[in-house]
């Protein structure tokens, strides 16, 4: 099996882009483990298709690197946004990109001499988050703000919500400590969570910055998550402990992403998109 693929990451959030306007890979779950295993393989948090799409500019489908489709990733849309541009497979600056999670709006922000242009940031119009228990999901009566949880015999406080995949969001004093190793599943498998769930660990910084750790289901601790960081601004504006309609830097352990939640907690994510190389999986 010979795959053609391109690496790509946004801020420490690492996939293996596989080029599929023509046609799909016959086993996206298989390849996405057998390719990001670190160390044996190519290494990733995962795997994206970029797909064709009968209304949009193109469609994304990613896998985490246990092989489980996710609806949506932030640092891995952009990304897409970048191969689509960089590879003159679109040429307009603003384009819309299909995924389980609905129609993303992306703003294409480019460097380089005219003709050799390449994507540097993308802006993506992310939705909006909704604290419903039904739409995450969650097993939960009412909406879980700043609710009582238990996790392994310890008592936390989570607010849990949906920005196209469900994420719980939990605000601490200190976070670079935290064994999320030995944690972060017990968060990830929590009974409250029938399709699991993405957990955030965030600590305030800034009347307008916040530090952030996460544990993404299907992969782990990862660098950076795009949709997390969306979480963790309206859990913050929804608290309190940001403002709204105002540009929120959260630094992830790989970069740091610009976060913009309304009042009515529609989101706006800025963050850069790079290239790393291209190569031939073959398995």
């Amino acid at each position: 099996m010979k795959i053609e693929f391109t690496k790509m990451h946004g801020i420490g959030n690492d996939y293996i882009y596989v080029n599929c306007m023509e046609k799909e890979l016959d086993d996206p779950s298989g390849a996405a483990i057998a390719m990001s295993a670190r160390r044996f393989s190519v290494g990733a948090d995962g795997l994206v298709m970029i797909c064709a799409s009968a209304h949009a500019d193109a469609k994304m489908r990613m896998f985490n690197a246990d092989g489980s489709e996710g609806k949506m990733c932030g640092n891995a849309i952009r990304c897409v946004g970048k191969y689509l541009f960089d590879n003159r497979i679109v040429t307009k600056k603003e384009i819309t990109i299909e995924t389980l999670s609905g129609d993303k709006q992306l703003v294409l922000e480019t460097e380089g001499a005219p003709g050799e242009e390449k994507v540097r940031r993308v802006s993506v119009a992310m939705g909006q988050a909704s604290f419903a228990p039904a739409d995450i999901p969650a097993a939960s009566g009412g909406p879980m703000i700043d609710a009582p949880i238990t996790v392994d015999g310890e008592d936390y406080h989570v607010t849990a919500l949906s920005v196209g995949n469900p994420h719980q969001v939990l605000f601490m004093d200190e976070i670079d400590s935290l064994p999320l190793e030995k944690i972060g599943p017990a968060f990830e498998n929590h009974p409250l969570y029938p399709e699991r769930i993405n957990t955030e660990f965030v600590q305030v910084t800034g009347k307008a910055a916040l530090k952030m750790r996460v544990w993404e289901r299907g992969s782990g601790e990862t660098f950076a998550c795009g949709t997390g960081a969306c979480a963790t601004v309206a859990a913050a504006v929804k608290l309190g402990l940001v403002p709204a309609d105002t540009d929120i830097e959260v630094t992830l352990i790989g970069g740091v992403l610009t976060i913009r939640c309304d009042e009515n907690y529609h989101l706006q994510m800025t963050g850069p998109a790079a290239k790393v190389y291209d190569g031939v999986y073959e398995g």
